[in-house]
């Protein structure tokens, strides 16, 4: 009884949805007048407008991916999965995967580096970027560019490659029933041996990039001049003083990374409905993203400390030195504490790091007409 009547309130202000005729109304089939005139509504269509656009060069980028996918897989002849093509192409997907986002992120690490070698050189990140660029520029800032370029794409490859090759044979060698009972220990055990060869090939990268990253600007001009100045003053072994630490870091790291990626990607399966066919490519390395962003957190928290110590080690080790003694020296000017320098750049970094590199992967296999990472097993190959 306070209140005007629904009519009355279309009749003086006009209708609030001007397309939906409302129940118990005398207002005629056809639009009025005033909701005739579309310029009256230009925000409603400048939207309309966009999303079509924005839909129209989705279908036309999905067309061409298509296509170039089509080629490229009648190029090889068609790709099984556990033949040598296929480890190749995961190979191949690995290098792209890893070369690519770890050197998009080099500014990121290079702060983290300095900042873990001498916590008191900066007060925060945005101080450290100003102060390298105001002093050397953009190139300062990308400092380490090259050798993390061609070590973390040798190293991306060895470990997506290995990795599929080793789940494969240790499911077979446990069998059907004993994998699929034990997927987390294969996982596991999958990636720690693809990593254990991976970093033979990152190590003498690392410990250029480290080196370059201990001083802006750096002591060598690019990769093969560090390469080249370590083996002549510190012979072939130079290269690889860091190795022990980056198994340290990088092991539990995969393990972490490549374990927790297949868990969680299977239980966000687990709760959408249907199954993992049922969503479409864009939707399957979307949820690639999202397990390889929350894979990498927990690889941050698990490898810093051996992170900080590989900086250190590349650092300040002397010649000669013993890995057990200059890890006891180390310890001794840093503290527990000390481990755990730059944690909260890091956990951006490889977050981002993961998560890109799992949808480009994922990405890649897709493109080469190979299935996506992790997701449930069949039921019928788990009751084998």
């Amino acid at each position: 009884m306070m209140f005007p009547r629904l009519d009355t309130l279309q009749q003086s202000f006009g209708n609030p949805y001007p397309f939906v005729q409302q129940r118990g109304s005398s207002k005629p089939n056809g639009p009025t007048p005033l909701e005739a005139r579309m310029e009256l509504y230009q925000a409603w269509s400048v939207v309309d407008d966009a999303k079509g656009k924005a839909k129209k060069l989705s279908d036309e980028a999905t067309k061409e991916f298509n296509a170039a996918s089509r080629k490229a897989q009648a190029a090889t002849g068609g790709i099984e999965l556990y033949t040598a093509k296929y480890y190749a192409a995961c190979t191949f997907g690995g290098l792209l995967a890893c070369g690519l986002t770890h050197t998009s992120v080099t500014p990121l690490d290079l702060v983290k580096t300095l900042r873990q070698i001498d916590s008191k050189l900066y007060k925060s990140n945005t101080q450290a970027w100003s102060t390298i660029y105001r002093g050397n520029g953009v190139r300062g800032i990308f400092t380490g560019w090259s050798p993390t370029f061609f070590g973390y794409s040798a190293q991306g490859a060895f470990k997506y490659g290995w990795y599929e090759y080793f789940k494969k044979t240790y499911s077979d060698l446990a069998g059907p029933e004993a994998a699929h009972k034990n997927k987390t220990v294969l996982y596991l055990s999958a990636s720690a041996s693809a990593e254990f060869l991976a970093d033979i090939a990152l190590c003498p990268f690392e410990s250029v990039k480290v080196r370059m990253q201990a001083s802006v600007p750096p002591v060598y001009s690019g990769t093969f001049d560090g390469i080249s100045k370590i083996v002549a003053k510190e012979g072939f072994g130079g290269l690889y003083k860091g190795l022990y630490p980056l198994w340290g870091r990088q092991i539990p790291y995969t393990m972490m990374k490549f374990a927790s990626f297949e868990t969680i990607v299977e239980q966000i399966y687990a709760k959408l409905p249907g199954s993992k066919n049922d969503y479409s490519k864009a939707a399957q390395t979307g949820v690639s993203f999202v397990g390889g962003y929350l894979a990498g957190i927990l690889c941050a928290i698990v490898s810093h400390p051996a992170d900080v110590m590989v900086s250190k080690l590349n650092a300040y080790r002397n010649p000669g030195e013993a890995f057990g003694t200059v890890t006891s020296r180390i310890y001794k000017d840093i503290g527990f504490r000390g481990l755990w320098n730059g944690l909260p750049v890091r956990i951006v970094m490889i977050g981002t790091l993961t998560g890109l590199q799992w949808m480009i992967y994922d990405y890649f296999k897709i493109f080469m007409g190979l299935p996506t990472t992790g997701g449930p097993a069949p039921p019928e190959k788990a009751q084998k």
